[in-house]
């Protein structure tokens, strides 16, 4: 059965820093070009690319299989890549400089570069060398730290169109030798490119790092740099059992948060209205609401639609800025309070906390799910958007490591289970409890109080 005319594996083993490989001689961008070709010929329904693992010819990389006809080429580089779609993948033609036709000397070699491999694999398990993959996460925050670093000087802003090493230097304010360093790090990670001693932004860094962009993320993204300080303190927050480290936000990083959240919650918005529906809804109470982009959404989801957004009033002066530009303050309104002291008001058919329960403990959310079923109207819904464990806790990864995020950022949060909020909903007085699991890393738990007083 063939469901595609032809089917091309490419291959883009990483291996490490040294060895011969695909990617170090360019598979990554090999990739991208025969996609947008195939792409600008109408070819995309009809050849499938998928990549693959080492195929064994590591020192004549790339290398790309095209079948059903089997043809193996090597040393392909993104220029002959139009060749090879138009000969081959569009005429059925194999492109004979490119392709490699000695089956028995291709066998012996990836014989031996299998042969090498088990033998080395063998060596550094009877030395006891740490694997790759370990110490790739043990080191991977040299990595961040070069992004961050990049971003909170707005490198690749300063890089624009092209710049040296002293004209970025100059621009960002820093040494000249350092910021050349840092520099070739981000070449390195693939997020800058070097040409003729200038350094240029690849489409990636263009798009999501550097002013101008419509989706330049920096902004949400110092958020991250923010949390590196607080990290750097988690060896002595596992000592203490709670937050070392808890000085109040300045303008600034309160700023950079709710942009975080924003972006984070425009990723997820839509899938949760889904997820929620609106039937029913015409009171919506946002617990913690930060930009209003869940009330944005479920405003203009629902007709006539009216949401109060409780928050803090200094975020809340950043709210009313995201509200007027959706065009909703006639419908999306804000309320500065505590939502674990303050009245949260009565006659709600919807209450969102959003991102907020994994700030507090246990004790805290019980007592908040207790004032939110009270105010809710009969058959109202409590829905809670975090990020679930699983019942052991060690699972999904990314809700496991947030667990520690707040060990160093809040007094007493953590990341919660699934048996965890049922249970503490249903002690709050909410009758039916389930869970929705949606694409990404949070997920929904959506809880409804009986008909009837509370």
């Amino acid at each position: 059965m063939e469901p595609f005319r032809f089917h091309v594996f490419v291959c883009t083993q990483e291996k490490p820093e040294g060895v011969p490989s695909c990617p170090a001689k360019g598979s990554w961008r090999v990739l991208s070009a025969l996609q947008r070709e195939l792409k600008s010929q109408g070819l995309n329904d009809a050849v499938h690319v998928t990549t693959s693992g080492c195929l064994g010819l590591c020192d004549h990389g790339p290398v790309m299989i095209a079948y059903p006809d089997g043809a193996w080429y090597r040393e392909v580089q993104v220029e002959d890549v139009p060749e090879i779609v138009a000969s081959h993948l569009q005429s059925g033609k194999v492109v004979a400089r490119k392709a490699w036709t000695d089956a028995t000397a291709m066998k012996a070699e990836i014989l031996d570069h299998v042969a090498h491999y088990l033998a080395m694999v063998k060596s550094r398990e009877e030395a006891g060398i740490l694997p790759d993959d370990l110490n790739e996460t043990i080191r991977g925050f040299m990595s961040s730290r070069a992004v961050l670093t990049a971003l909170e000087l707005d490198v690749f802003t300063a890089v624009g169109t092209g710049a040296s090493a002293r004209q970025v230097a100059e621009r960002i304010q820093a040494s000249p030798r350092a910021t050349e360093m840092l520099l070739h790090a981000l070449a390195s990670l693939k997020l800058l490119e070097k040409k003729d001693g200038s350094f240029y932004n690849t489409p990636v860094s263009a798009r999501f790092f550097a002013e101008g962009s419509r989706d330049n993320a920096r902004g949400g993204l110092m958020h991250t740099a923010n949390l590196w300080h607080r990290w750097s303190t988690l060896t002595e927050c596992v000592r203490a059992g709670t937050a070392v480290q808890t000085g109040k936000r300045d303008g600034s990083s309160t700023q950079a948060f709710i942009a975080a959240m924003d972006r984070n919650a425009h990723e997820r918005a839509q899938s949760m209205v889904e997820a929620v529906g609106g039937d029913g809804v015409r009171r919506m109470l946002d617990l913690g609401g930060g930009s209003a982009a869940y009330s944005i959404a479920f405003a203009n989801a629902i007709p006539g639609l009216q949401a109060d957004v409780l928050d803090v009033p200094e975020v809340l002066l950043l709210t009313q800025d995201y509200i007027r530009k959706a065009g909703l303050s006639d419908r999306v309104h804000t309320r500065p309070g505590d939502m674990l002291h303050d009245p949260l008001g009565a006659g709600y058919d919807l209450i969102l906390l959003s991102a907020i329960c994994h700030m507090f403990s246990p004790e805290e959310n019980r007592a908040l799910f207790r004032r939110a079923c009270a105010a809710l109207a009969p058959n109202g819904r409590l829905v809670v958007q975090d990020f679930i464990l699983e019942p052991d806790k060690t699972a999904p990864r990314f809700a496991a490591l947030f667990a520690l995020n707040m060990l160093v950022g809040t007094r007493a949060g953590s990341s919660y289970s699934e048996p965890e909020y049922a249970d503490w909903l249903r002690e709050a007085g909410f009758g039916e409890v389930r869970r929705v699991r949606l694409a990404g890393p949070s997920g929904l738990m959506i809880a409804t109080r009986a008909e009837g007083p509370n």
